[in-house]
């Protein structure tokens, strides 16, 4: 392959398959700007990541990923592990596509995938972006520790051709087996909380779940993390909040707490759910947070 060759990234089960689907329509829309494309589906859970960092590693310049917020998150990952830097564009073909939103990239993935193109083809400056570090992983759009961690398990058990209505589904279905209270100690940056709580999230991107507006002054190139806490609430309680959530009025509710932040530790007394980007991690009771400024080059 040319030394300018564009390596497509593509997660076949992406969006309940829509991205495998999709994948022969993608090649043919970039390659109508004559870019030289090689196509690389991933095989399981992790190979994408791998293959991005090898491929990045052996001299890629640029890669696509089409898919949803969790092969970004794997492409991210591959990126910031690969000893050279390479930038990225993306496709969103997923069920939320949080990240893509983020961005202001078009959500109709025909559109995206030829404003892209058209991009690549002109060799347009990449813009810088920030990631995030949760331990030794990385994420692109946000972190969380406690219920919506555990909402991401349970949505992504489900296989319902429903788009963003899955979340607000695992919501509900989260609320049946009770709203648990972990005790978290957080610092941030000069900002203490120790005590129960129903969740902690922290966000580079304004969006979660597709629908949930939950850090509305995210934004992903100021070098800033947004920090957001609940308190304890009842099943009730939550859901008056949800529409607030949808809408991005809820930072004035009296169980908020909003900071921004550059970094912050947690520390749960029992091991605890989370997950990065939507995807779901290993138990674990102790995490340290940071900001990684204009970490990300964007296509």
């Amino acid at each position: 392959m040319p030394a300018d060759t564009l390596h497509l990234f593509l997660n076949p089960t992406a969006g309940r398959g829509r991205a495998g689907r999709r994948q022969s329509r993608i090649i043919e829309l970039m390659g109508q700007s004559g870019l030289a494309i090689e196509c690389h589906t991933s095989r399981s859970p992790g190979d994408l990541e791998e293959q991005v960092r090898q491929h990045v590693d052996n001299g890629a310049k640029r890669v696509v990923v089409a898919g949803g917020d969790g092969s970004i998150h794997e492409a991210v990952n591959g990126l910031l592990r690969s000893r050279n830097r390479a930038a990225f564009g993306v496709i969103p073909t997923g069920t939320g596509n949080d990240f893509a939103k983020a961005c202001d990239i078009p959500l109709d993935w025909e559109h995206a995938a030829r404003l892209l193109a058209d991009r690549i083809a002109a060799r347009a400056t990449p813009r810088k972006i920030d990631a995030g570090r949760f331990n030794d992983r990385f994420f692109a759009n946000g972190a969380g520790v406690g219920f919506d961690a555990k909402v991401t398990r349970i949505a992504q058990s489900m296989r319902l051709p429903i788009g963003d209505l899955v979340y607000l589904l695992a919501i509900f279905k989260t609320m049946a087996g009770g709203i648990a209270s972990p005790k978290l100690r957080i610092s941030a940056d000069d900002y203490v909380w120790d005590g129960p709580l129903t969740l902690a999230t922290v966000s580079n991107g304004p969006w979660v779940g597709g629908m949930f507006h939950i850090a509305p002054g995210a934004d992903n190139s100021d070098n800033i993390l947004q920090l957001l806490i609940a308190k304890p609430v009842t099943r009730r309680r939550i859901l008056t909040l949800l529409p607030k959530l949808m809408n991005g009025e809820h930072l004035q509710e009296a169980e908020i707490i909003h900071r921004p932040v550059t970094r912050l530790t947690i520390k749960a007394e029992l091991p605890i759910a989370s997950h990065l980007d939507g995807e779901v991690q290993p138990l674990q009771t102790d995490f340290e947070v940071s900001v990684l400024p204009g970490a990300l080059d964007l296509l």
